[in-house]
């Protein structure tokens, strides 16, 4: 028998950007396709941030260390990445989604929730979200897929079920059967050892989970197992909160040895500021707080921040990282990590300091802001960053600075 919905039933569209990173760099070079790729640091020290389908049958995930994933997949190819690049091509599928949906929550750099809800009065919201991903799919060239149904927990393992590149609707009151047959590892918060716990309870797909009395998993799991058993079960209250813009913007190093090279350090943290001062500009962003991190051999991380006057300035940026580094640096202590963050942003283009600024200067930065967005963020920089220049660009997911473009791919 057909359910019909009662029209106060929500309408919820998850959708999650396809092996984001992958598809990002395939966009940039297509003879990437089809092969395993690896994005992360590429040292025995990082971490994979993204991998491809190719070598996920390898064995491989995210989060694994660089190092046992080559040992699965050899034949790997290894990219450092880029995070300026990624987030460009977010803010892309980002600005699409704005324009098509009432109302949308942006969960990650890749994942987007929509609430659709009512609008089966004016359009089929099905029909809605497809095309919406078919536009995001043209404008990009790259592959998304999404799920719906009344909520965010069904919509999302619907989208799992969906991938790669696909879409799914679950009906209304076709929540428990649709999950029932699934692998316990498909509903969101369950991790590996929330997963180990339930399969040594003979636990391994949702239907168990929908048949056993909640306080049994509440014994079991604590809060966390009522929280499963709800979800388990397609119960699921929790809103599309609108999305709100970031209000800080960051990257840190972690070292292959730690460090007490002063110069090294330095020139790699002023390189760290003035790339973030280029990402604001190019944000159309204003930053009026500075912070300096330094985590020594020890483990023990220090930070110092300083208040400022919104500004999105190198020269001015620059020298408060290095006013602060100083205050915080211990001569005597081995550095493992170093990172700078600018935060408490707001929307502005940089306006020129009629008491400080020389016209030059100003010329100087859209010269090379210009060329930046045209040949990439780390084609032109200033002096002491040459030695960083070796360095990847900063990608915050791996904490590996970033590689000259000629030595992109390893």
């Amino acid at each position: 028998m057909k359910i019909i919905h009662n029209p106060s039933d929500q309408t919820i569209m998850h959708m999650d950007l396809d092996t984001f990173f992958v598809s990002v760099e395939r966009l940039l070079d297509s003879r990437l396709n089809g092969k395993p790729v690896l994005i992360g640091g590429v040292t025995d020290r990082g971490v994979v941030a993204a991998c491809s389908y190719e070598a996920r049958a390898f064995g491989v995930h995210s989060a694994m260390p660089m190092k046992r994933a080559r040992e699965l997949c050899p034949e790997a190819i290894q990219i450092r990445g880029n995070s300026a690049t990624y987030s460009k091509y977010s803010e892309m599928v980002t600005e699409i989604i704005k324009e098509t949906v009432p109302v949308y929550e942006k969960t990650s750099i890749d994942e987007f929730y929509a609430d659709l809800t009512g609008m089966d009065r004016f359009f089929n919201s099905y029909q809605m979200g497809t095309e919406l991903r078919q536009r995001i799919i043209h404008e990009t060239g790259l592959p998304i897929s999404f799920g719906m149904s009344k909520n965010k927990t069904v919509s999302k393992v619907a989208t799992g079920v969906a991938k790669p590149n696909n879409q799914l609707r679950v009906d209304y009151g076709e929540e428990k059967p649709f999950m029932a047959p699934l692998s316990v590892s498909k509903i969101p918060m369950v991790g590996e050892k929330t997963q180990q716990t339930l399969f040594s309870l003979g636990v391994k797909i949702i239907k168990t989970i929908q048949e056993m009395p909640v306080e049994l998993m509440e014994r079991v799991l604590g809060k966390n197992g009522v929280s499963i058993w709800k979800k388990a079960n397609g119960l699921d209250n929790s809103p599309v909160v609108p999305y709100n813009e970031r209000k800080s913007i960051s990257t840190e190093r972690t070292f292959d040895r730690d460090t007490i090279d002063v110069i090294k350090l330095k020139g790699i943290l002023l390189a760290m500021a003035e790339n973030l001062a280029f990402q604001l500009r190019r944000g159309q962003k204003l930053t009026s707080c500075v912070t300096v991190k330094v985590r020594y051999s020890d483990f023990n991380t220090y930070t110092l921040q300083s208040r400022i006057p919104y500004t999105s300035a190198d020269h001015l940026l620059i020298e408060k990282v290095k006013e602060l580094f100083d205050k915080l640096y211990n001569k005597r202590l081995l550095v493992r990590l170093i990172g700078v963050r600018f935060s408490h942003l707001v929307e502005g283009g940089y306006q020129i300091n009629l008491f400080e600024d020389a016209e030059e200067i100003i010329n100087l930065y859209h010269a090379m802001d210009k060329i930046r967005d045209k040949y990439g963020d780390r084609t032109v920089m200033r002096a002491y960053g040459i030695e960083a220049r070796t360095i990847s660009r900063f990608n915050p997911f791996t904490g590996e600075p970033p590689p000259l473009l000629a030595n992109r791919r390893q």
